[in-house]
Parts: structure tokens; sequence; C-alpha cells
């Protein structure tokens, strides 16, 4: 079988997910997930897969991750092992993400293998999207407001433009590593679209809307969407895969707001330094998507 582990937000689950379920498929293979690490678990919204989604959420016992892992099943043991210099020492289906671009690796794992990491980049699934689409499709329909915003955004040239703070702001570890995305940058961004889209009407989605209406002057049509919180924020995503182009901010999240729109023709801006630090992204925006 091959076993994710799954950790991190509703967007780093869904990378997660894709890596493994792309893998279980191509070899003919059970597909199970891992979600022990979220015992204790106080960010985010927890686990959410199954709540979310229409995809195919088995949990992996103790006794599937021991049959990979044998004695290093332990989380103390995975969490030492996961280190880049003792990959000597893993058995060889523990399967650990070794740096954050596509690993080609992937390819030659064992079928009965583990894995453990973030996995950001639609090449790990690009040959299975079709599927991984359909995995992700939202399991409750949309209701009251937000069912009215989705009318709203098909009668239009619908632009989702999502800006990040919240955590990227208040966790100086998460700042550290993240960074915040540039007023300057949303501004190139909205002036590359107004320039291609006719009549674009902006759907804003924000966890620090007051700090956008502060900062980011506005020349277009627009709505500022903060209603989602909590256990609600999946319908940011579900509203944002209903757009027509996109403005995304350095988020796993709005990534999949993008992408889960299956248009040829929309038009995604992604902030080209992505991270604080210097992880190489050569291979986390797809095909077409344009680095501002």
């Amino acid at each position: 079988m091959v076993i994710s582990q799954i950790l991190g937000g509703l967007g780093n689950q869904m990378f997660q997910y894709s890596a493994g379920r792309a893998l279980s498929l191509l070899r003919g293979q059970t597909f199970r997930l891992d979600i022990s690490e979220f015992v204790g678990y106080e960010l985010h919204q927890g686990f959410e897969l199954q709540r979310v989604f229409n995809c195919e959420t088995t949990i992996a016992t103790e006794s599937d991750m021991r049959s990979i892992l044998g004695w290093q099943v332990s989380h103390v043991t995975r969490r030492i092992l996961s280190h880049f210099r003792l990959a000597a020492f893993r058995r060889k289906g523990f399967i650990v993400e070794p740096y954050f671009h596509y690993w080609p690796g992937i390819k030659n794992v064992p079928s009965d293998s583990y894995l453990r990491g973030y996995w950001q980049s639609e090449k790990y699934f690009h040959e299975v999207a079709s599927v991984i689409r359909s995995d992700f499709t939202f399991k409750n329909p949309l209701t009251r407001q937000n069912a009215d915003l989705a009318v709203q955004i098909g009668q239009v040239n619908a632009v989702s433009l999502h800006v990040r703070r919240g955590d990227y702001v208040k966790n100086s570890k998460t700042t550290a590593t993240h960074g915040l995305c540039s007023l300057e940058y949303y501004r190139k961004a909205i002036r590359h679209l107004a320039d291609r889209v006719e009549k674009p009407y902006f759907f804003i989605f924000s966890d620090d809307i007051p700090w956008v209406k502060n900062h980011l002057d506005m020349d277009f049509s627009c709505q500022y969407i903060d209603h989602n919180s909590g256990a609600e924020s999946y319908n940011d995503m579900h509203l944002m895969s209903l757009c027509r182009h996109y403005i995304i901010a350095n988020s796993s999240f709005s990534w999949w707001g993008a992408w889960l729109n299956p248009s040829k023709n929309k038009i995604v801006v992604v902030p080209q330094r992505w991270f604080a630090n210097d992880n190489n992204v050569q291979d986390l925006f797809p095909f077409g998507w344009v680095p501002l």
C-alpha cells in the first residue's frame, strides 16, 4: 500500500494527499492516510479532507504503518530519521521528500511506501489530474451568502485576489519562513490582469480585510469577502475555484483555489518570491502561470 502522512492546513493536506493518491493509482496500490500527527495539533482546522471533499480518506492503522516502517513506526523515530543526514538508516519504504522542488525519485520508490513531506508540485500528480480534481469536488453545496456570491461570480469577469496575513504576520517563525507578498506585487498583478481582461471584477479574499482596504487601492469593481472563518474557511477556496482568473498569495490555499479551476483560458498570477528563505520553487507553478 501507499500511505501519505497528512499534516498542516488544508492546502498542505491536498498536496500530500495528491502525491500519494497519484503514486497509488500508477502502482495499482491501496491508498491510506496517516493523520496521527493531528493529535494535539492546534493550528488551522485540523484534518479537513474528509469533511470538505468527496475524496478517498481511508485512515492508516498503526498495523498498516508498521507493515512498511517496522520498528521505525513511532513518531519520535520518524521525526529523527527524517533528517537528511540519516537517510541511510531509513527502511526502504520510508520515503522522505529530500528537497522542496520536484523529486523525480518518486517514480522509483517501492510499491509499499510511506510518504513524508510536502510534495508541493503538480508534477507529482499531473498524470492523474482529472482524478485529483474529481476527488477535490466539494462535499457540501454553497449556501446563503456564499451561494449568492457564486451567482455573482458567474455573471462577471471574476478575478480572485487573495491576501494572506494571519499567521504570516503573528507567528515569527512562520514570518521568517514565508514572508509576506508586497503591495507592489499586488499592484503589478492587478495591472497585469486589467490589461488582459475586459471589465475585471475583483473578489478579494483575506484574513485581514481591514488591512487590505487601508493599504491596497482598488480602481476596479470589487467585493471583499471575510465572512468564511474557522471551520467554514474552506468555502473561500470553493468560491475562488469558481472565478475566471487569479492573483494568488504565497499560500497553498489560494494555489489550490486557482488549480481547481480546469479552464485553459484562466490567467493565474503568482508571487515570484514565494518564501522568505531560499527554497527552490521552480516546480511549484504549473506551466502558464505568471510569476511577478
